[in-house]
């Protein structure tokens, strides 16, 4: 309901940020099984979506998803806490999915239409966030449908994000506040 609310509303509800404690890092690199499948509950969401805004392919994603989980169970002893644990594992997933995008340069790659077609909006749980997340796919450039999506999704600051996209603040701010606006105006007929 966060993405939907967001297009139909002026202001929309504030949003839960996802809260990871950094304690489970250390736990996750001693083996802890429970630790991880609690970073796993907590991330899967927000990491497939930054994968799928990235790759626009639901397989591709999945791998990217899977991939970033092995490196952050081999890498956890790494991290660093300095306060933003999501936007360690995002920068994971980044890497991941840009050498994914590389390897696939040098390969055969889909018609743009058959990557884009099954997405994997089905674990969305909210059918209107759904019908957003589907229509903010098909319309909106990338950048824009990143952002929106690691905002909505992922609760992360447009600060955060920017970091993250390595875009100014006021880019990022502009890209969701136009992509929703475009967003809000092809809903409305559906409405």
């Amino acid at each position: 309901m966060l993405i939907f609310e967001a297009v139909v509303y002026e202001t929309p509800p504030q949003q839960a940020e996802i809260l990871l404690d950094e304690s489970l890092f250390p736990r996750i690199a001693s083996g802890d099984k429970a630790a991880f499948l609690a970073l796993y509950e907590k991330c899967s969401s927000p990491v497939f979506a930054y994968a799928l805004s990235i790759l626009r392919s639901r397989s591709d994603s999945e791998d990217a998803m899977q991939d970033t989980f092995l490196k952050i169970r081999s890498a956890a002893h790494l991290y660093q806490p300095l306060g933003k644990p999501l936007a360690w594992i995002l920068t994971i997933t980044r890497n991941i999915c840009l050498m994914m995008y590389r390897q696939h340069a040098h390969t055969a790659q889909l018609p743009e239409e058959d990557r884009v077609q099954d997405p994997g909006f089905d674990r969305i749980q909210n059918a209107e966030d759904r019908m957003t997340l589907e229509k903010a796919f098909t319309i909106l450039p990338e950048d824009s449908c990143r952002i929106i999506m690691l905002h909505a999704l992922s609760g992360m600051k447009h600060r955060e994000i920017a970091e993250l996209m390595n875009m100014p603040l006021s880019t990022v701010l502009s890209k969701y506040k136009r992509g929703i606006e475009k967003l809000r105006s092809e809903l409305e007929g559906m409405l």
